[in-house]
This record gives C-alpha cells, sequence and structure tokens, in this order.
C-alpha cells in the first residue's frame, strides 16, 4: 500500500535516535554482506565492540538479530560466526526467490495502478543515480526498485519472505561482483528491460526478465572457490 505525502504544513514529530543495538546491526550486517567479515569469520564480541566504538551489549544483541536473519551463525559455547556460503545455500536461496518472487511480481502486476507504476519509475531512477560505491545509499535504492515491483501483491506474508531472501543474496552478489566477468555485465540495461516490461504490465517478460537477472549472478558465483568450510 502507497501512502500519501505527507501535509508540508503540518509539523512532523522528531524522529527517534537510533539505538546502539540498531547502530551495530547495521554495521555488522553490511560488514558480512560486502565480506569485510568473511565466510566462516568468528565474531568476537571484544573485538567488534572497540571497532565500532560501542559497548558489548548493543553488539551481543545485534549478532542474536543477525542470527535470527540467517547471516550469523551462533556456535555453542563458542560465540558466534559469519554464516558460511555455499553454491548449494546460493541455490537453495535462488530457487526460493525465484518462486516466491515470480508468484509476488504476477499478483502486484495484475494488481498495478497507476500510482504504483510512478512509484516504480522513480525507484528506478533514483536506483540509477545511486553512487554503486555508497554501499548504504545504493542498496537502500537497489532493494526498493525490487521490492516496489512487487509491492501491489496482496500477500504481506509473501512479501515478507521476499525481503528476507534479498538480504540473503546480496552477499552472494558481492561474492559474485569478484568474478573478472562481472564487471562486463549490463546490470543497468537488465533493471531498464524488467523496468519497460512491467510498466507494459507483460507479467511474463517482467518475470522472464527478472529470472534472468537472477540467474546471471548464480553462473557468476560458480567461479568463486566453495566456501561452506567455517
Amino acid at each position: 500500500m502507497f501512502m500519501n505525502s505527507p501535509d508540508p504544513n503540518t509539523s512532523a514529530a522528531p524522529l527517534p535516535a537510533v539505538s546502539a543495538t540498531q547502530a551495530a546491526y547495521e554495521s555488522i550486517r553490511q560488514m558480512i554482506i560486502t565480506g569485510e567479515l568473511a565466510p566462516g569469520e568468528k565474531l568476537k564480541i571484544e573485538h567488534l565492540k572497540d571497532r565500532m566504538e560501542t559497548g558489548s551489549s548493543p553488539v551481543r544483541e545485534a549478532l542474536t538479530l543477525l542470527v535470527s536473519d540467517q547471516l550469523v551463525e551462533r556456535l555453542d559455547q563458542r560465540g558466534f560466526r559469519a554464516a558460511p556460503v555455499s553454491q548449494e545455500n546460493f541455490n537453495e536461496i535462488f530457487r526460493l526467490r525465484c518462486t516466491l518472487e515470480e508468484l509476488a511480481l504476477r499478483e502486484s502486476i495484475a494488481n498495478a495502478t497507476e500510482q504504483w507504476e510512478e512509484s516504480l519509475v522513480l525507484s528506478h531512477h533514483h536506483m540509477a543515480r545511486a553512487d554503486s560505491q555508497d554501499f548504504a545509499a545504493f542498496e537502500l535504492r537497489h532493494k526498493t526498485f525490487h521490492m516496489t515491483l512487487l509491492a501491489c501483491s496482496a500477500s504481506p506474508i509473501l512479501l515478507r519472505y521476499c525481503s528476507q531472501l534479498y538480504d540473503l543474496n546480496v552477499r552472494y552478489r558481492y561474492l559474485a561482483g569478484r568474478s573478472k566477468k562481472y564487471t562486463r555485465r549490463d546490470v543497468a540495461s537488465e533493471h531498464e528491460g524488467i523496468l519497460n516490461a512491467a510498466i507494459a504490465r507483460d507479467a511474463d517478460l517482467t518475470a522472464a526478465r527478472l529470472m534472468e537477472h537472477y540467474q546471471k549472478t548464480g553462473t557468476f558465483l560458480a567461479e568463486i572457490p566453495n566456501k561452506s568450510e567455517g
């Protein structure tokens, strides 16, 4: 559901400050996704709190949240580690993501509105203008575009699963980015093709282009050594 813009004449309540736990969560999550914290690497609370200049409790709470996100594993009596990666794990994420996103995408296009189309075009514009070297800005806009594609689906639970699978896939996309051939991939053109098919309300073509977009990441990932060992 899309919300109307707030009345500019109405004073907005001040936004709450980001909690120490949320800040630690976002920081550790980014380091895991980008590979700064390697798959399988042990995550020592003392080291992380010094690195982020925060307390032990926010780090411990953040790691617990990341266990729920499946980006961190809890080791019995031995702390935490960044979740390992493997071709098998990626294949499972890929299979589920394709299945669920295609379902959500077809629902979204069937329920498409002019407001959805405007939001989709705008989200694509913002993504195209984002600096890919600015992780936080680019990832926010990239995910916004992909989730806006699905936004008219009438299934909130389905959308929540799609969002989680997106997050699990992001770190594999960064691993795929290490491939020399990946730099020759025209991702911007892929996104534009998906956008054009979606605003034409062609569910079959949009789904085909979206699945191909995801498949290419998997193909590049196959060149990366298996890192399933912790």
